[in-house]
């Protein structure tokens, strides 16, 4: 279960998602919040399971392979990071009704968790992989309803650095999601 479980928790990373949902979320009431969180992990749990479902063979139809995915997702995740990394999250605050998107989809559940899933599966089977990913959005419902009480602890200065560390991280796991697709394709054409 761990072989899955920790993949998927470095994929998602809840807590440096914290930082940008706090900031999406500053000056809202408690039951706007609360409807946010719900749609985001209902979100984010909706197009999991879809795609453990029809993933693979939707990169079948289209002539996807795990690498491509891998090259792609690395890329997006990298652009993702290098701009919130420069310019904050604060030059995607959304309006309205943002629950679905962009927290359920692509902060909670972006190009990196849909890529480690199609590999876990793979790998592991849906069982442990569909369990692990569960687990994962329970410790983001968790992490969300919880944000008050973390932003007083590490106060918005200490959650801001942190942020910033898991950005460069999100930019590290894009380079490497990169790397091993890249080699993956080489491995396939030598």
């Amino acid at each position: 279960m761990l072989n899955t479980f920790i993949p998927i928790f470095v994929a998602m990373d809840a807590f440096a998602s914290l930082g940008i949902f706090i900031s999406l979320t500053e000056g809202l009431d408690r039951q706007a919040v609360k409807s946010i969180i719900r749609d985001s992990v209902v979100t984010a749990l909706a197009v999991s399971v879809g795609f453990l479902a029809f993933g693979e063979a939707v990169f079948k139809v289209l002539g996807i392979t795990t690498d491509d995915f891998k090259i792609a997702g690395g890329l997006v995740l990298l652009i993702f990071a290098v701009r919130d990394l420069l310019w904050g999250s604060e030059a995607r605050r959304p309006t309205g009704k943002f629950g679905a998107v962009p927290i359920g989809v692509p902060l909670i559940v972006g190009p990196a968790v849909l890529t480690t899933l199609i590999v876990l599966l793979d790998r592991y089977g849906l069982f442990f992989t569909a369990a692990s990913l569960i687990l994962n959005l329970g410790i983001v419902w968790v992490t969300f309803v919880q944000a008050p009480r973390i932003v007083r602890y590490f106060g918005k200065g200490g959650i801001l650095v942190f942020s910033k560390i898991m950005l460069l991280m999100l930019a590290a796991i894009a380079v490497m999601m990169i790397r091993l697709g890249v080699t993956g394709l080489f491995a396939v054409h030598t």
